[in-house]
This record gives C-alpha cells, structure tokens and sequence, in this order.
C-alpha cells in the first residue's frame, strides 16, 4: 500500500504598498433606505437647526459586482452609458491646494475637453468643485448618489444664468463631473458608477440638500439590477466624465467611492478632484 503525502497549504503572500487592484471585484454597497415615516428625505449640508437630525433617512448595504473597464474603455460613452473616459497630457496645475490657482490653471483644461470630448457640446460654464482627501474635510463619499436631479439641474441653470435661463433651457442642458486622482495610481477606495442603461428611474428618489440659504436636490438610490463598473488604477491623466443629467436623452449615473478589500496595507490613500459643468448644445 502506497501512502501519499497531503501538500503543505499554499502561503498567501500579501500585496505590497505598491499593489494596484484590477478586474472584477465583489464588495458592498450602502444604498438608500426611506424615512421610517414616510417623510420626505432631506439631509443638512452644515449644521442642522436645534432638534434636528444631520438627516432624516438611512442606508442599507447590498452585495453588488463592480466589473473592471480597462482595456474596455472604448464599448463605452458618455451618450449611451452616461460615463467616458478621457486620456490627456499632465495638468499645468500641480498642487491642487489653491482654489484661485485651480480655477486659473485647471478649469481652461476642464473646458477644452468637454468641448473636445461631448458630443454636441457647445458652451460650458464649470460653476463648482470639490477636492477630496482621506484625511481633509471632504472625504470620499462611501454611499450610493446622482449629484443633480431634473429639479436640481433647471434651478442651476437660473441660478448661474439667470438672464439666459429661459432660452438655454428650451435646447439640450447637461451636467457633468470631471473626475481624476491626484495621486494616481489610485490603490484605495476608487469610484464605481453605474451604467445608466441599467438604472431603473423609480430607484431614484430626490432628497432635499439644504444649505443656509437655499435648498438644492440630489438623488439617492434604491438598489435593484444596476450593471456597476470602475476604472482601475486611474493615473492623474485620466479623466473620468460622469452625467449627472441630459434634458435631451435622459442620461443619470449613480456613484459611489468604495473600499476595495484588496487594496494593500500601507498603500496610499486616494486623493482626487471633481469638476461640475453645465454643458449647453
């Protein structure tokens, strides 16, 4: 009789800190869950008022698959799926800790490839952004969201234009972000958007976003068969657009920063930067 001898269990070897996560990857995701009321959702931007909660509805974790598009980026638009991507040559803004300098240097940049890269698009008004850092003031945003609402995109429009407002409205309107790293290769907790084919509009519910002086609207999101996707490893270089609204072909794309469990110990944190535009024609 023959024994054999079991092999000795394979050691796993952990990542290390300059591992870049690829391909597809199954995680969680916290999507919206309504107020146990029945009331309206709305969530205080700053400060709520004496008695009241920072928001009034919660979130919910489901298990979704994110599915890796690099290579792929071409089956891929921003008309059909409401994301692109971009591909372009270094910033003349380096630092990225100035909003004047950013506005100088950065915004032209932004302008030039949306007019370049959107089909249709004619003019562009870049009106906000926003710089994220893990250990700033504004984090990664770790729940499921649409930045802009139909509600939301008409009053931006008045609220920025106000003498044009009527006349840019009766012609296609769209907002959309311009997302990239700043300190690509992104290791941690890169963005996943949806494809905007998959979204189902009743899944989308308006929340009230209310500043001190005026009240806006984003878009939570109820779970359901949305198709998930991210970029893996975005170098600084690299430009994600994410459609936020289209008055013309409807297109919206949920998003959401998310914790890749494979990201190494030890590898970088994600730094990144978001420009919004309105973009007529």
């Amino acid at each position: 009789m023959t024994q054999t001898t079991a092999a000795p269990p394979q050691m796993q070897v952990a990542p290390d800190s300059t591992y870049i996560p690829r391909g597809t990857v199954n995680t969680k995701f916290q999507f919206y869950k309504a107020p146990a009321d029945g009331s309206k959702p709305f969530n205080y931007v700053e400060s709520p008022p004496e008695g009241q909660p920072q928001r009034n509805f919660a979130h919910t974790e489901h298990p979704v698959t994110i599915h890796d598009i690099r290579g792929q980026e071409s089956n891929f638009n921003i008309d059909t799926n409401a994301f692109g991507t971009i591909t372009t040559t270094p910033s003349a803004e380096e630092s990225f800790t100035d909003d004047a300098s950013i506005k100088t240097n950065y915004y032209p940049e932004v302008e030039s490839l949306l007019l370049q890269h959107v089909p249709g698009a004619k003019r562009i008004l870049l009106f906000d952004h926003t710089i994220r850092r893990a250990t700033g003031k504004r984090t990664p945003v770790t729940y499921v969201h649409i930045d802009q609402t139909t509600k939301s995109a008409t009053a931006r429009v008045h609220h920025h234009l106000p003498d044009e407002a009527e006349e840019l409205l009766k012609d296609r309107v769209r907002i959309i972000n311009v997302w990239r790293p700043l300190n690509g290769p992104v290791q941690a907790t890169p963005l996943a958007f949806a494809d905007s084919t998959t979204v189902v509009d009743e899944d989308l519910i308006g929340i009230e976003h209310r500043y001190p002086d005026r009240t806006g609207e984003t878009a939570s999101v109820q779970h359901r068969d949305e198709k998930w996707h991210y970029w893996s490893g975005m170098e600084n270089n690299e430009r994600l657009l994410l459609e936020c609204y289209d008055s013309e072909k409807g297109g919206r794309v949920p998003h959401t920063a998310f914790v890749d469990p494979r990201s190494p110990p030890g590898g970088k944190e994600r730094e990144s930067i978001e420009v919004r535009a309105l973009v007529f024609g």
